[in-house]
């Protein structure tokens, strides 16, 4: 089996990764939403821009 992250044979300790340090990297798509998967319900689309347009950091 190899790695999903970079393709090395997989260890034991760390399956299905090689090494810890490719663990961490698919830990940190998950939490960046690199894994995501977009959303064509309407509903879903709307609370998004709802939040989009109160975020203060974005000027409209």
């Amino acid at each position: 089996m190899s790695c999903p992250i970079c393709g090395e044979n997989t260890r034991v300790d760390y399956r299905p990764f090689c090494s810890r340090r490719c663990a961490d990297i698919d830990l940190a798509k998950w939490f960046t939403g690199a894994y995501a998967t977009p959303s064509t319900d309407p509903e879903d689309i709307e609370n998004a821009l709802e939040e989009f347009q109160k975020s203060p950091e974005i000027k409209h």
